[in-house]
C-alpha cells in the first residue's frame, strides 16, 4: 500500500534567493584560509582506456620497445675542447705507400701501387698491359724541375687496342686514361691528337701504330719554386691523413717557360703543352682493350740507351734521361712521427695540435 501512495513533491528554492548566501560563504572561506589545490586520491585500479593502450602497444610487432634504463647522461666536452685545442681539417689518402715499391737501391720502374687493378706488369716492371677498358699506370719516380726524357714502345695493340701515353701528376686518376682530367697530359694513338681535361686537340700529322717508339720530353725551369706545398701527414689506425690549417687550397702556380713535347720515332710532333702547373710529373701510360681480347702492351725505356733519341731538340734545353731521377724516399713524416711534435686523433676525425711541453 505504501508503494502506491504518492510521495510529496519536493520544494525547490529560487536560485536568486541563494545567490547572496553563496557569495557570503565564499568570502568567509577565502578570508579564513587559502584554498589548497585539489589532490587526486590514489587508486589501485587502472582505467580501462590506459590498459587498452598498453595492450595495443605491446601487440604491435613493428615497433621495438625502447628503454632508457642504464643510460647515463654525460656532460658534453666539445665546447671545452674547442676552446683549448686547435682543430685542423684532414683528408684521407686513398693509398698507403709500399716500402718495397721503390727503394734507394732500385732504379725507376713502373709502380705496383700506383696503378689500376686491371693493369698487369712484367717481372722487370718495365712493360704494362691492360685487358679491360682504359686503365693507367705511372712510374715510381717523377720530376719537378729541369728537362727530362723517356721513351715508350708500342709492343702490341691487337685488334681492339688503343693507348694514351704521357705524363701524370700525383693526383691523376688511375681508373681513367691519361689526359682524362687536369692532372695528366696524353698523346693519343688513334689520330695523333693531344688530350688534356678529356679534350682532344689536333696535334700530330697522324697517329702512331704498333711498333712505333714514342718519346716524351718535359721542361720545368726552376720548377721547385712553383711546386705546391708538401702535404703534412699523420697516421691513424693504419690510414694516412693529410691535414691543413686552412680549408682553402692555394691555387696552382704556373711554371714560366715550361713545355711538353712528344716525339714519334725520333721526330718532334711540335709543342704539345705550355705553361704547366708546378708539381711532380710522372711517366704514365693507359691502355684500352675490349674484353676477351689480347692485351695491349707497351714497354717503357727510361734510358740511358734509347732506341729513337732525337738528334736535335732545337731551342729546347738538352734533357736528362729519367733513369737519373733520384730516389724520393719513403714518407718519413708518417713513419717516424710528424712535424707537429705531438698529435692525436679525436673520435670526430680531427687532428688536434697540442702545446709542446
Amino acid at each position: 500500500m505504501e508503494d502506491h501512495e504518492q510521495r510529496p513533491a519536493k520544494k525547490h528554492k529560487n536560485i536568486s534567493s541563494l545567490a547572496p548566501q553563496l557569495e557570503e560563504s565564499s568570502h568567509e572561506v577565502t578570508a579564513s584560509t587559502p584554498m589548497a589545490p585539489p589532490t587526486e586520491k590514489p587508486s589501485g585500479k587502472k582505467s580501462t582506456n590506459s590498459m587498452k593502450k598498453k595492450k595495443s602497444k605491446g601487440n604491435n610487432v613493428w615497433t621495438k620497445p625502447s628503454s632508457r634504463k642504464g643510460k647515463k647522461r654525460t656532460k658534453s666536452t666539445t665546447t671545452t675542447t674547442a676552446q683549448t685545442e686547435d682543430s685542423v681539417l684532414i683528408t684521407p689518402i686513398h693509398r698507403h705507400p709500399d716500402k718495397t715499391d721503390d727503394t734507394a737501391d732500385m732504379k725507376i720502374c713502373l709502380s705496383k701501387v700506383y696503378k689500376a687493378e686491371k693493369v698487369e706488369l712484367s717481372e722487370d716492371r718495365l712493360s704494362a698491359g691492360s685487358y679491360k677498358g682504359y686503365r693507367m699506370v705511372r712510374a715510381t719516380r717523377g720530376v719537378m724541375e729541369g728537362a727530362w726524357y723517356f721513351e715508350i714502345k708500342v709492343v702490341s695493340l691487337g685488334e681492339t687496342g688503343h693507348t694514351r701515353l704521357g705524363w701524370s701528376t700525383e693526383k691523376g686518376d688511375l681508373q681513367a686514361p691519361v689526359g682524362y682530367d687536369g692532372n695528366s697530359y696524353g698523346y693519343r694513338d688513334f689520330d695523333g691528337s693531344k688530350v688534356h681535361k678529356a679534350l682532344r686537340e689536333k696535334y700530330g700529322e697522324e697517329g702512331y701504330v704498333e711498333g712505333d717508339v714514342i718519346g716524351f720530353y718535359i721542361n720545368l725551369p726552376d720548377g721547385n719554386l712553383y711546386a705546391p706545398k708538401a702535404q703534412e701527414l699523420v697516421l691513424y689506425r693504419g690510414q694516412r691523413y693529410a691535414y691543413a690549417t686552412d680549408p682553402k687550397e692555394d691555387p696552382p702556380k704556373v711554371v714560366p717557360g715550361s713545355e711538353m713535347c712528344f716525339f714519334r720515332n725520333g721526330i718532334c710532333q711540335g709543342s704539345a703543352f705550355k705553361d704547366l702547373h708546378g708539381g711532380r710529373y710522372y711517366p704514365a701510360a693507359s691502355m684500352y682493350t675490349l674484353p676477351h681480347q689480347s692485351n695491349c702492351v707497351v714497354k717503357f725505356n727510361f734510358g740511358p740507351d734509347f732506341e729513337a733519341f732525337p738528334e736535335d731538340f732545337g731551342q729546347l734545353p738538352m734533357p736528362k734521361p729519367m733513369i737519373e731521377v733520384p730516389y724520393h724516399g719513403y714518407d718519413g713524416s708518417v713513419e717516424n712521427g710528424n712535424p707537429l711534435g705531438s698529435t692525436r686523433m679525436c673520435p670526430m676525425l680531427k687532428v688536434v695540435k697540442e702545446n709542446e711541453s
